[in-house]
């Protein structure tokens, strides 16, 4: 692990297995909008019972999610990590970049973490710098176009919605270059790449050695969860996904302790609040 994970990775539950016992993290749900759409997602707001990205049980402000998180830290003083993973995309939704400014007044100390899909990653760079941001999750399900227009319906990008294999083409595009960058100033990168079979489970290697190739920490290769246009297909078998993993950390570190977090997640992995 290079000396960037060794200083701002060890406190991150994500990052470093060994910190999930002492480290917990709590999600803010800010940013409802999304511009893209995965054929397995299905987001839902106003929703307790289910454990799973996209989902939390109300859309918050700003000024409402820093007093959710003050309350939060109360209850679990452990918590040393403040992220925004949705419950759509954080990067197209100006009030991410407002919550991050909060919350460098208001806890000064924290790891501030983000989930995107990357579409917006490079154009966005600056002022996530700017927001102290110091780690950043991308979800990148192929880089091959072919495999990814079977994952995603469309892109919004500069307004305009691209389809089919251009939507994957923009998307897997623009993920590669803010990535790149990303790892170029000094952010600590992983990736979430969801398993699907008969779609990409042959192709989880390509992708393993392009991110590694541009400086990604960790790769996490998530199972799917089959639901929305998906909901046809299957879950891969736990042997299944221990196989793939197995094989992509010959290339690439892996996590194998990721809880696929709500985007209201609060407290350790594993012992949400």
């Amino acid at each position: 692990m290079n000396k960037e994970f060794n200083t701002v990775g060890f406190g991150h539950p994500c990052f470093n297995p060994d910190a999930t016992l002492y480290h917990g993290r709590i999600h803010l749900p800010v940013a409802p909008k999304c511009n893209i759409k995965c054929k397995y997602c299905d987001r839902k707001t106003g929703c307790v019972n289910e454990n799973r990205p996209g989902v939390t049980t109300k859309v918050m402000d700003p000024y409402e999610a820093i007093l959710y998180a003050k309350k939060m830290l109360k209850r679990e003083p452990r918590i040393s990590v403040i992220g925004i993973a949705g419950p759509g995309d954080p990067l197209y939704n100006d009030e991410t970049f407002l919550t991050f400014k909060l919350i460098s007044l208001e806890f000064k100390d924290m790891i501030k973490c983000l989930s995107t899909n990357g579409l917006l990653l490079s154009d966005k760079l600056p002022l996530l710098i700017n927001c102290g941001i110091s780690t950043i999750t991308v979800t990148i399900n192929a880089i091959d176009p072919n495999i990814g227009q079977e994952i995603y319906d469309y892109a919004i990008y500069k307004d305009n919605t691209y389809r089919g294999i251009d939507a994957a083409k923009v998307l897997i595009e623009k993920q590669l270059e803010g990535i790149e960058a990303a790892c170029d100033n000094g952010l600590l990168v992983k990736v979430n790449t969801v398993l699907i079979p008969g779609i990409n489970d042959k192709h989880i290697d390509d992708i393993a050695k392009k991110i590694k190739e541009l400086g990604v920490a960790i790769m996490n290769i998530m199972p799917l969860i089959p639901q929305a246009e998906f909901s046809h297909l299957k879950a891969p078998k736990c042997n299944e996904l221990e196989k793939v993993r197995h094989q992509n950390s010959k290339i690439i570190s892996q996590m194998y302790h990721c809880r696929q977090c709500r985007a209201d997640a609060a407290g350790l992995l594993g012992d949400d609040i």
